[in-house]
């Protein structure tokens, strides 16, 4: 055991201008936990994930992960070393089989050296691989239908399968619940429930239930700074949290 944890950001910075879209966060996160970040809309949470993800760079601030500095690595390196995610909006490949999409993750990840083109009969490990990660995110039944063809609840889920083909330690999850109804939430977050039993997740999602009911701690921003970090409970009884983000009255 160890007390590192697996993601750290440290004085994490980003402006735009005049515009301090993240000030000076500094958070810890432990590995196995589902870690949620909250704020109204401008709070500068998906600024502070595209930094993780190496989609940006801070403009100061350090991010550690297990203990390395990683602020400087591409995103592509920081997937090879465990660091995965998910968008606000869905990116497949819309006339490919889910399947096929989930292969082409695993292909990628393990240098599989079968063409791009023609990869449903190529290589049974990597099938098998990428039908297992289905089947985790509740798609085993839909793998061979067209990714195109899927409701925006399963194409979501798609997406998570193939960010999860990249093996990854820590999974950045941006909004997974965006856009669906009130049967495809449901099933959403189960599928989340049974992720955190197997990946460190850190969570944006403007789903108050589904916050409260998957995560193990909330960080809450207003104007890019943490104004509370906390469990679930502690977060939803905080004056300052409900009267900056939730519209109550801090009295």
């Amino acid at each position: 055991m160890t007390d590192t944890p697996l993601l750290r950001l440290d004085g994490l910075t980003k402006r735009y201008g005049a515009l301090l879209v993240t000030d000076n966060v500094t958070l810890d996160f432990p590995e196995g936990e589902l870690h949620a970040i909250l704020g109204p809309n401008g709070a500068g949470k998906t600024t502070l994930m595209h930094q993780v993800s190496g989609l940006i760079d801070p403009d100061g601030g350090q991010i550690l992960f297990e203990g390395r500095d990683v602020t400087a690595l591409p995103m592509r390196e920081r997937v090879r070393r465990g660091i995965a995610r998910t968008f606000q909006i869905t990116s497949i490949l819309p006339g490919f089989s889910a399947l096929e999409n989930v292969a082409l993750a695993v292909q990628g990840r393990s240098g599989s050296s079968f063409r791009f083109f023609g990869i449903a009969a190529s290589e049974k490990a990597l099938n098998e691989e990428a039908a297992k990660l289905l089947s985790l995110v509740g798609l085993g039944a839909r793998m061979d239908i067209l990714a195109g063809a899927l409701s925006h609840g399963e194409k979501r889920a798609l997406e998570i399968a193939i960010a999860l083909a990249t093996q990854p330690r820590l999974l950045l999850l941006d909004e997974p619940l965006a856009g669906m109804g009130n049967e495809e939430s449901a099933r959403m977050i189960e599928i989340l429930k049974r992720l955190k039993q197997e990946y460190t997740i850190l969570l944006i999602e403007h789903d108050m239930d589904a916050v409260f009911a998957l995560a193990d701690r909330v960080t809450v921003l207003l104007y890019g700074r943490v104004i509370a970090t906390d469990t679930p409970d502690a977060v939803r009884a905080s004056p300052e949290v409900r009267a900056a983000y939730l519209g109550e009255d801090a009295a």
